[in-house]
């Protein structure tokens, strides 16, 4: 079942890139108490995710933040030196990754999508949403992984 606006996020465990290799974090660790809005993305430095929907909150995460935003967290279906390397390749150090390299998270969601057709194996779907203290509170899901226009930071800036 796909998560909804209201539901908790679920409790996974994400590698985030550390000053001595890869970490675990916890949905808890990432979310409790915290204003965050979490990209979805089904790969790093794929042509949508790396030209059209990263440098998005790239651009306009300071007007994201004004907003009361505590973080912007990426997340793609991705190990982490993957996405260590498209952080730094993308100018995001400020962003934070999260590597759901066994798509744990974007099924646990209902998020996750079939990309063996062009060899990519199992893939999260592209969203947006904004997540306070684990809780769904906006989300937004292309119907299409080749898009932006629902999940893309100016949308998203329209209803935060």
């Amino acid at each position: 079942m796909t998560i909804q606006v209201g539901d908790h996020l679920p409790q996974v465990t994400f590698r985030v890139s550390g000053k001595d290799g890869p970490e675990a974090k916890t949905t808890d660790d990432v979310f409790k108490g915290r204003r965050v809005v979490l990209v979805g993305v089904p790969g790093a430095f794929t042509p949508s995710c790396h030209r059209n929907h990263l440098p998005g909150f790239v651009e306009k995460q300071a007007d994201i933040t004004a907003r009361g935003i505590d973080a912007i967290a990426i997340t793609a279906v991705n190990d982490v030196f993957v996405l260590e390397a498209w952080q730094k390749a993308s100018g995001a150090e400020s962003l934070e990754f999260l590597a759901d390299g066994n798509a744990e998270f974007a099924k646990a969601i209902g998020l996750d999508m079939d990309g063996a057709g062009f060899g990519l194996g199992p893939r999260s779907k592209r969203y947006s949403m904004l997540v306070e203290d684990g809780v769904v509170r906006v989300l937004n899901v292309e119907e299409s992984s080749a898009k932006t226009e629902i999940s893309g930071a100016d949308a998203l800036l329209k209803v935060i």
